[in-house]
């Protein structure tokens, strides 16, 4: 009797992970979303110049962060006026977030527009 006993209790712990645990890793699919993920300019360039959201061209200086939230947009140059583009893909925020492999939402910008994490 008490091992059927301790069986059935083992075997709802079991089944509980099975249930618990889905849920808990759905929740946390995208933990950058809310605050965004910051990203830092690791370019051999001295500087690098930023268009956020079809805003004004901005400087980004080497080794400075930003943060680009899943709903923006952002063109990445190499030259002060924002029309010589840096990278031949403007990076989205799904690039950033695919190499963001330890969720800790930062990760950086290196030579030749390669992103990797930090």
């Amino acid at each position: 009797m008490y091992r059927k006993r301790l069986l059935g209790i083992l075997t709802a712990c079991l089944l509980s992970v099975f249930f618990v645990v889905p849920l808990c890793t759905a929740q946390e699919k995208d933990p950058c979303k809310k605050e965004g993920i910051m990203v830092t300019n690791l370019t051999l360039h001295d500087d690098l110049w930023l268009r956020k959201n079809n805003g004004d061209c901005m400087v980004w200086r080497r080794a400075h962060l930003f943060t680009i939230k899943p709903e923006d947009t952002l063109g990445i140059f190499s030259d002060l006026t924002c029309e010589t583009p840096y990278c031949t893909k403007t990076p989205a925020y799904d690039d950033y977030k695919k190499a963001d492999t330890d969720g800790n939402c930062r990760v950086r910008v290196l030579p030749d527009c390669d992103i990797s994490d930090i």
